[in-house]
């Protein structure tokens, strides 16, 4: 898999059939990580999904996407001042391939430099009081000052505060939608402010992708991701700051939380994630001094796309007594595909390619850590 190996860029074409693949039908990060594993390429697995496709029972053939809308894409990117790069070439974000199901391309409009800095992510409440303000302010700045970049998500509030104090220093907003798409409408100066002074905006999501509120939890595990700690400022019992936190936490990064008022609605959140271990924050020095120790030290899948620990790449499919045997152990409740090879007795391999077959024709859902089911309409 010459594609995947560290530090190799994408040629025009590779990049071409890999925006081709992510943005067809019923092919996620996940699942274009194992067409990779087994077709060898992204054009390879291009060729092979009508045939996966088919084996997986689905009747009608799935939306491909053509080589005419990729290059429209990819066109339209360069004309804002955006590019793609995929996961394994170098200026792919460091800190993301750790993510749960890392996506594989992103779309960045600014200096990718700024992701070699140490990443700090500071998000909270979009209603944030004036007190939370100014603190989000305080820290954001501080932290830029001594080499930090601010991560957050451009949402009103406490996200936009803390672009606006790192604006000069290095800032990332990650994006809900695609990247002609900025939100909230009144941070659109702020969104073209950031690429123009050194920081990046970035988004895995297509050109043209207005934001959904199903798409701002997938942007907080970037976020999340992105950083080695995440700030909460202020936060409400239900939010998705509290979202961020918690996947932050799952991907082992730092977790600080500012505490507030007992009787500030706002505060409630942020005082809970104390009493689950949040570390107190009541300044930068806090984020400075727990987050130092962590800047050099290596991180885990340099490159993106580590061969998986067994070789599922036979080229001979299943025949239907293996498919029957495995679609009869799956149902509603998301199982560990470890379990599957086992209880099932069949060879990872196999196990595999008929996850894989049934993912493309839209008959299984894939969860965080691994987990599968089936998926019911």
């Amino acid at each position: 898999m010459n594609e995947e190996k560290k530090g190799i860029r994408l040629s025009d074409e590779q990049r071409l059939s890999w925006v081709r693949l992510i943005r067809s039908e019923n092919v996620g990060p996940a699942t274009f990580r194992e067409l990779i594993a087994h077709c060898g390429s992204a054009s390879n697995a291009i060729e092979m999904l009508p045939d996966l496709v088919r084996r997986g029972g689905r009747g009608k053939p799935i939306r491909v996407t053509s080589k005419e809308d990729a290059e429209r894409e990819i066109h339209a990117a360069a004309k804002m001042g955006a590019f793609f790069i995929g996961i394994g070439e170098p200026d792919y974000p460091r800190y993301l391939k750790q993510c749960d199901n890392p996506p594989p391309l992103v779309a960045i409009k600014g200096n990718p430099d700024v992701f070699r800095l140490p990443p700090v992510a500071i998000v909270g409440a979009r209603n944030a009081s004036l007190v939370g303000i100014k603190f989000a302010r305080t820290i954001a700045r501080e932290l830029g000052e001594v080499g930090f970049a601010t991560i957050s998500g451009l949402a009103r509030g406490i996200d936009t505060a803390a672009h606006e104090a790192s604006l000069h220093h290095g800032t990332v907003a990650a994006m809900a939608g695609g990247l002609d798409h900025p939100y909230p409408p009144e941070n659109l100066g702020l969104y073209k402010a950031i690429p123009e002074h050194g920081g990046a905006v970035i988004s895995e999501m297509p050109l043209g992708w207005e934001p959904r509120a199903r798409d701002f939890p997938r942007r907080n595990r970037i976020i999340a991701a992105l950083s080695l700690g995440l700030v909460v400022v202020e936060a409400a019992e239900r939010s998705g700051s509290l979202i961020s936190a918690r996947l932050a936490g799952e991907l082992g990064r730092l977790v600080f939380a500012v505490p507030g008022s007992p009787l500030d609605p706002r505060a409630k959140g942020t005082n809970a994630l104390l009493k689950h271990g949040a570390i107190v924050t009541t300044g930068a020095e806090d984020i400075i001094s727990a987050i130092v120790p962590l800047i050099d030290r290596p991180t885990l899948d340099e490159t993106g796309f580590p061969a998986p620990s067994e070789d599922w790449t036979s080229p001979v499919p299943p025949d239907q007594t293996e498919r029957d045997r495995l679609f009869n152990l799956l149902g509603p409740v998301p199982v560990d595909i470890d379990d599957l090879i086992r209880t099932s007795q069949l060879h990872p391999s196999v196990v595999m390619l008929i996850l894989l077959e049934l993912d493309l024709a839209g008959r299984l859902q894939r969860h965080s850590g691994g987990n599968v089911s089936l998926a019911w309409d």
